[in-house]
Protein backbone atom coordinates (compact mmCIF):
# COMPACT_ATOMS: atom_id res chain seq x y z
CA UNK A 1 0.00 0.00 0.00
CA UNK A 2 -0.70 -1.60 -0.08
CA UNK A 3 1.16 0.78 1.57
CA UNK A 4 -1.34 2.18 2.58
CA UNK A 5 -0.29 3.98 4.62
CA UNK A 6 -2.01 1.18 6.28
CA UNK A 7 -3.77 -1.10 3.67
CA UNK A 8 -2.20 -2.17 1.34
CA UNK A 9 -0.39 1.49 3.41
CA UNK A 10 5.35 2.65 3.85
CA UNK A 11 8.55 4.80 3.88
CA UNK A 12 11.82 4.11 2.63
CA UNK A 13 15.09 5.57 1.14
CA UNK A 14 13.10 5.19 -2.64
CA UNK A 15 10.37 5.60 -2.21
CA UNK A 16 7.35 6.43 -5.19
CA UNK A 17 6.50 9.92 -5.43
CA UNK A 18 5.30 10.89 -1.81
CA UNK A 19 4.03 8.07 -0.41
CA UNK A 20 3.77 8.06 3.48
CA UNK A 21 3.36 4.51 3.79
CA UNK A 22 6.88 3.70 2.54
CA UNK A 23 9.13 6.09 4.36
CA UNK A 24 9.73 4.66 7.87
CA UNK A 25 11.91 1.39 6.96
CA UNK A 26 15.22 2.31 6.56
CA UNK A 27 15.52 2.21 10.64
CA UNK A 28 18.01 -0.41 11.63
CA UNK A 29 17.66 -2.26 8.27
CA UNK A 30 19.94 -1.81 5.04
CA UNK A 31 17.32 0.57 2.39
CA UNK A 32 14.64 -1.44 0.35
CA UNK A 33 16.13 -0.62 -2.96
CA UNK A 34 19.37 -2.46 -2.21
CA UNK A 35 17.61 -5.94 -1.12
CA UNK A 36 14.13 -5.55 -2.85
CA UNK A 37 15.34 -8.13 -5.81
CA UNK A 38 16.84 -10.22 -3.69
CA UNK A 39 13.48 -10.82 -2.08
CA UNK A 40 11.54 -14.19 -3.44
CA UNK A 41 8.09 -12.87 -5.23
CA UNK A 42 5.80 -14.93 -6.90
CA UNK A 43 5.56 -16.81 -10.11
CA UNK A 44 7.51 -14.91 -12.77
CA UNK A 45 5.09 -13.55 -15.05
CA UNK A 46 6.06 -12.17 -18.82
CA UNK A 47 8.17 -9.20 -18.86
CA UNK A 48 6.15 -5.70 -19.49
CA UNK A 49 6.39 -4.03 -22.51
CA UNK A 50 8.97 -1.04 -22.30
CA UNK A 51 11.26 0.33 -20.20
CA UNK A 52 11.77 2.20 -17.17
CA UNK A 53 12.35 5.85 -17.56
CA UNK A 54 13.98 6.68 -13.75
CA UNK A 55 12.72 9.60 -12.48
CA UNK A 56 15.05 12.44 -10.70
CA UNK A 57 14.35 10.87 -6.95
CA UNK A 58 14.99 7.41 -8.05
CA UNK A 59 17.78 5.24 -8.89
CA UNK A 60 18.47 1.39 -9.99
CA UNK A 61 20.35 -1.70 -8.34
CA UNK A 62 22.45 -4.02 -10.02
CA UNK A 63 19.60 -6.62 -10.54
CA UNK A 64 16.45 -4.36 -11.20
CA UNK A 65 15.25 -0.82 -11.13
CA UNK A 66 12.97 2.04 -10.71
CA UNK A 67 11.13 4.60 -12.51
CA UNK A 68 8.71 5.33 -14.57
CA UNK A 69 6.28 3.76 -17.25
CA UNK A 70 2.98 2.34 -18.21
CA UNK A 71 1.62 -0.56 -15.97
CA UNK A 72 -1.79 -2.01 -16.50
CA UNK A 73 -4.58 -2.99 -14.24
CA UNK A 74 -3.47 -6.56 -13.87
CA UNK A 75 0.16 -5.72 -13.61
CA UNK A 76 -0.45 -3.34 -10.66
CA UNK A 77 -2.53 -5.64 -9.07
CA UNK A 78 -0.10 -8.84 -9.25
CA UNK A 79 2.67 -6.46 -7.80
CA UNK A 80 1.12 -4.88 -5.03
CA UNK A 81 -0.49 -7.64 -4.00
CA UNK A 82 2.81 -9.54 -3.43
CA UNK A 83 4.95 -6.44 -2.28
CA UNK A 84 2.43 -6.19 0.72
CA UNK A 85 2.14 -10.10 1.16
CA UNK A 86 6.19 -9.59 1.81
CA UNK A 87 5.58 -6.56 3.88
CA UNK A 88 3.35 -7.66 6.64
CA UNK A 89 5.10 -8.38 9.33
CA UNK A 90 7.98 -5.84 8.91
CA UNK A 91 4.95 -3.27 8.13
CA UNK A 92 3.21 -3.55 11.40
CA UNK A 93 6.77 -3.97 13.22
CA UNK A 94 7.49 -0.47 11.86
CA UNK A 95 4.56 1.45 11.96
CA UNK A 96 2.39 0.04 14.69
CA UNK A 97 3.41 2.06 17.51
CA UNK A 98 2.03 5.26 15.28
CA UNK A 99 -0.93 3.65 14.00
CA UNK A 100 -2.41 1.62 17.18
CA UNK A 101 -4.01 -1.79 17.13
CA UNK A 102 -7.61 0.80 17.13
CA UNK A 103 -6.90 4.13 15.90
CA UNK A 104 -7.88 5.74 13.17
CA UNK A 105 -4.88 7.85 11.04
CA UNK A 106 -5.73 9.34 8.02
CA UNK A 107 -2.07 9.96 7.20
CA UNK A 108 1.79 11.07 8.17
CA UNK A 109 0.62 14.51 9.59
CA UNK A 110 -1.43 12.13 12.26
CA UNK A 111 -4.90 13.93 11.29
CA UNK A 112 -7.10 11.40 13.33
CA UNK A 113 -10.91 10.38 12.51
CA UNK A 114 -11.52 11.64 16.33
CA UNK A 115 -10.53 15.22 15.43
CA UNK A 116 -11.80 15.39 11.76
CA UNK A 117 -14.60 13.49 11.95
CA UNK A 118 -14.91 13.38 7.93
CA UNK A 119 -17.12 10.01 8.10
CA UNK A 120 -19.51 11.83 10.44
CA UNK A 121 -21.82 10.29 12.74
CA UNK A 122 -20.86 6.65 12.52
CA UNK A 123 -23.00 4.75 15.48
CA UNK A 124 -25.00 2.32 13.97
CA UNK A 125 -23.17 2.40 10.88
CA UNK A 126 -22.51 -0.21 8.40
CA UNK A 127 -19.04 0.75 7.17
CA UNK A 128 -16.88 -1.03 4.79
CA UNK A 129 -13.28 -0.35 4.64
CA UNK A 130 -10.72 -1.14 1.36
CA UNK A 131 -7.27 -1.42 1.62
CA UNK A 132 -7.81 -1.76 5.38
CA UNK A 133 -4.29 -3.65 6.19
CA UNK A 134 -4.61 -4.67 9.50
CA UNK A 135 -8.04 -3.18 9.90
CA UNK A 136 -6.59 -0.46 12.69
CA UNK A 137 -8.89 2.09 11.09
CA UNK A 138 -12.05 -0.02 11.21
CA UNK A 139 -11.66 -1.11 14.90
CA UNK A 140 -11.45 2.30 15.89
CA UNK A 141 -14.94 2.56 14.08
CA UNK A 142 -16.28 -0.77 15.63
CA UNK A 143 -15.63 0.86 19.32
CA UNK A 144 -17.61 3.66 18.47
CA UNK A 145 -21.03 1.04 17.07
CA UNK A 146 -20.50 0.97 13.86
CA UNK A 147 -20.98 -2.50 11.84
CA UNK A 148 -17.87 -2.34 9.76
CA UNK A 149 -16.23 -4.85 8.09
CA UNK A 150 -12.17 -4.83 7.17
CA UNK A 151 -11.03 -6.27 3.46
CA UNK A 152 -7.94 -6.27 1.84
CA UNK A 153 -6.34 -7.87 -1.20
CA UNK A 154 -3.05 -8.69 1.13
CA UNK A 155 -3.99 -11.90 2.77
CA UNK A 156 -1.18 -11.46 4.47
CA UNK A 157 -2.10 -7.82 6.15
CA UNK A 158 -5.37 -9.35 6.83
CA UNK A 159 -3.65 -12.25 8.91
CA UNK A 160 -2.00 -9.70 11.11
CA UNK A 161 -5.35 -8.03 11.44
CA UNK A 162 -6.71 -11.38 12.92
CA UNK A 163 -3.89 -11.79 15.27
CA UNK A 164 -4.60 -8.14 16.25
CA UNK A 165 -8.10 -9.43 16.52
CA UNK A 166 -7.59 -11.97 18.94
CA UNK A 167 -5.55 -9.72 20.98
CA UNK A 168 -8.20 -6.93 21.94
CA UNK A 169 -10.53 -7.21 25.22
CA UNK A 170 -13.45 -5.31 23.84
CA UNK A 171 -15.24 -8.32 21.57
CA UNK A 172 -16.53 -5.57 19.72
CA UNK A 173 -13.16 -4.81 18.18
CA UNK A 174 -12.83 -8.06 16.50
CA UNK A 175 -13.81 -6.78 13.35
CA UNK A 176 -15.06 -9.03 10.14
CA UNK A 177 -11.98 -9.58 7.74
CA UNK A 178 -12.31 -9.62 3.99
CA UNK A 179 -9.83 -10.67 1.15
CA UNK A 180 -11.31 -8.59 -2.15
CA UNK A 181 -10.28 -6.54 -4.44
CA UNK A 182 -11.57 -2.75 -4.59
CA UNK A 183 -12.75 -3.38 -8.06
CA UNK A 184 -14.52 -6.25 -7.77
CA UNK A 185 -16.72 -5.87 -3.70
CA UNK A 186 -18.72 -9.09 -3.11
CA UNK A 187 -21.45 -7.03 -1.66
CA UNK A 188 -24.99 -6.20 -3.45
CA UNK A 189 -25.95 -2.14 -4.49
CA UNK A 190 -26.57 0.42 -1.38
CA UNK A 191 -25.32 -2.07 1.32
CA UNK A 192 -23.14 0.58 3.13
CA UNK A 193 -23.44 3.81 4.89
CA UNK A 194 -19.87 4.55 4.32
CA UNK A 195 -16.54 3.63 2.58
CA UNK A 196 -13.40 4.92 3.27
CA UNK A 197 -9.55 4.10 3.17
CA UNK A 198 -6.98 5.60 4.53
CA UNK A 199 -4.00 5.44 1.62
CA UNK A 200 -5.00 2.42 0.61
CA UNK A 201 -6.01 0.83 -2.58
CA UNK A 202 -6.28 4.17 -4.92
CA UNK A 203 -2.81 4.92 -5.80
CA UNK A 204 -2.22 0.93 -5.92
CA UNK A 205 -4.76 0.47 -9.01
CA UNK A 206 -4.39 1.55 -12.50
CA UNK A 207 -8.14 2.13 -12.64
CA UNK A 208 -8.50 4.02 -9.92
CA UNK A 209 -11.89 5.79 -11.82
CA UNK A 210 -13.20 1.92 -10.95
CA UNK A 211 -12.51 2.15 -7.46
CA UNK A 212 -15.19 4.93 -7.18
CA UNK A 213 -17.73 3.53 -9.34
CA UNK A 214 -17.59 0.33 -7.16
CA UNK A 215 -17.72 2.96 -3.85
CA UNK A 216 -20.67 4.56 -5.06
CA UNK A 217 -22.22 0.99 -5.71
CA UNK A 218 -22.51 -0.28 -2.67
CA UNK A 219 -23.22 3.12 -0.46
CA UNK A 220 -26.46 3.55 -0.28
CA UNK A 221 -28.21 6.71 -0.59
CA UNK A 222 -26.96 9.54 1.45
CA UNK A 223 -23.86 7.23 2.06
CA UNK A 224 -20.44 8.75 2.04
CA UNK A 225 -17.12 7.60 0.08
CA UNK A 226 -13.92 8.80 2.32
CA UNK A 227 -10.66 8.16 1.12
CA UNK A 228 -7.15 9.65 1.92
CA UNK A 229 -4.04 9.62 -1.04
CA UNK A 230 -0.69 11.39 -1.12
CA UNK A 231 -1.03 15.00 -2.47
CA UNK A 232 -0.75 14.88 -5.95
CA UNK A 233 1.71 17.98 -5.97
CA UNK A 234 4.30 15.48 -4.13
CA UNK A 235 4.45 13.53 -7.75
CA UNK A 236 6.03 16.81 -9.00
CA UNK A 237 9.01 17.02 -6.03
CA UNK A 238 12.02 14.74 -5.11
CA UNK A 239 10.79 12.19 -2.50
CA UNK A 240 13.24 14.25 0.04
CA UNK A 241 12.44 16.03 3.63
CA UNK A 242 14.82 18.43 2.88
CA UNK A 243 15.07 21.43 0.88
CA UNK A 244 15.72 19.65 -1.53
CA UNK A 245 12.34 18.18 -1.86
CA UNK A 246 11.01 21.88 -1.96
CA UNK A 247 12.02 22.04 -5.48
CA UNK A 248 9.59 21.23 -8.70
CA UNK A 249 11.61 18.66 -11.20
CA UNK A 250 8.88 17.02 -13.37
CA UNK A 251 5.85 17.84 -14.67
CA UNK A 252 2.53 17.75 -12.39
CA UNK A 253 0.59 16.30 -15.62
CA UNK A 254 3.21 13.52 -15.82
CA UNK A 255 0.54 10.51 -14.76
CA UNK A 256 3.04 7.87 -15.52
CA UNK A 257 2.95 4.79 -13.34
CA UNK A 258 5.82 4.71 -10.71
CA UNK A 259 7.56 1.18 -11.07
CA UNK A 260 9.96 -1.06 -9.26
CA UNK A 261 11.20 -4.00 -11.14
CA UNK A 262 13.60 -6.84 -11.01
CA UNK A 263 15.96 -7.68 -13.60
CA UNK A 264 13.36 -9.61 -15.61
CA UNK A 265 11.55 -6.09 -16.27
CA UNK A 266 8.55 -7.99 -14.07
CA UNK A 267 7.07 -5.10 -11.91
CA UNK A 268 7.22 -5.83 -7.89
CA UNK A 269 5.47 -2.32 -6.62
CA UNK A 270 3.44 -0.27 -8.64
CA UNK A 271 1.86 3.31 -7.60
CA UNK A 272 -0.44 5.36 -10.03
CA UNK A 273 -0.25 9.59 -10.14
CA UNK A 274 -3.94 11.41 -10.68
CA UNK A 275 -3.85 14.87 -10.04
CA UNK A 276 -6.71 16.86 -8.31
CA UNK A 277 -8.90 17.42 -10.82
CA UNK A 278 -8.30 13.92 -12.65
CA UNK A 279 -9.77 12.71 -8.85
CA UNK A 280 -12.63 15.22 -8.56
CA UNK A 281 -14.06 14.05 -12.18
CA UNK A 282 -13.39 10.07 -11.16
CA UNK A 283 -15.86 10.75 -7.74
CA UNK A 284 -18.55 12.84 -10.05
CA UNK A 285 -18.57 9.77 -12.65
CA UNK A 286 -19.13 7.48 -10.23
CA UNK A 287 -22.02 9.70 -9.24
CA UNK A 288 -21.02 11.01 -6.20
CA UNK A 289 -20.77 14.62 -5.42
CA UNK A 290 -17.58 16.12 -3.33
CA UNK A 291 -18.33 17.55 -0.28
CA UNK A 292 -14.64 18.75 0.40
CA UNK A 293 -10.85 18.46 -0.16
CA UNK A 294 -8.89 18.07 2.85
CA UNK A 295 -5.26 18.97 2.95
CA UNK A 296 -3.99 18.52 6.58
CA UNK A 297 -1.43 20.86 8.33
CA UNK A 298 1.53 19.62 9.70
CA UNK A 299 1.00 20.35 13.50
CA UNK A 300 3.70 21.72 15.85
CA UNK A 301 3.53 18.28 17.99
CA UNK A 302 4.78 16.65 15.17
CA UNK A 303 8.62 16.15 14.84
CA UNK A 304 9.05 12.77 12.69
CA UNK A 305 10.22 12.90 9.60
CA UNK A 306 8.68 9.70 7.31
CA UNK A 307 10.81 9.38 4.45
CA UNK A 308 9.95 12.47 2.11
CA UNK A 309 7.20 13.87 4.91
CA UNK A 310 8.91 16.10 7.36
CA UNK A 311 7.87 19.06 9.50
CA UNK A 312 10.10 21.42 6.98
CA UNK A 313 7.70 20.38 3.91
CA UNK A 314 4.94 19.60 5.94
CA UNK A 315 5.02 23.25 6.78
CA UNK A 316 5.37 24.58 3.69
CA UNK A 317 3.37 22.42 0.95
CA UNK A 318 0.62 20.02 1.62
CA UNK A 319 1.47 15.85 1.54
CA UNK A 320 -2.04 14.47 1.75
CA UNK A 321 -5.28 15.07 0.56
CA UNK A 322 -8.56 13.28 1.98
CA UNK A 323 -11.70 13.20 -0.59
CA UNK A 324 -14.94 13.43 1.06
CA UNK A 325 -18.06 12.38 -1.51
CA UNK A 326 -21.21 11.78 -1.19
CA UNK A 327 -24.04 10.00 -2.92
CA UNK A 328 -27.27 11.96 -3.89
CA UNK A 329 -30.17 11.36 -1.50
Amino acid sequence: MVDRWMGTNQWRTHAAPGHPTRTARTRSKPPRAARLYAVSTPKPLDPPAGTVTPGPWESGSRSGSVGRRDADQQESVQANRSWWDGEADEYYLAHGGFLGDADFVWGPEGLREADARLLGDVSGARALEIGAGAAQCSRWLAGRDARVVASDLSLAMLRQGRELNAGVSDPRLRVPLLQCDGLALPFGAECFDVVFTAYGVVPFVADSAGVMTEASRVLRRGGRLVFSTTHPLRWAMPDDPGEGGLRVTQSYFDRTPYVEQDATGRATYVEHHRTIGDRVREIAAAGLRVLDVVEPEWPEWNTQTWGGWSPLRGQLVPGTAIFVAEKPA
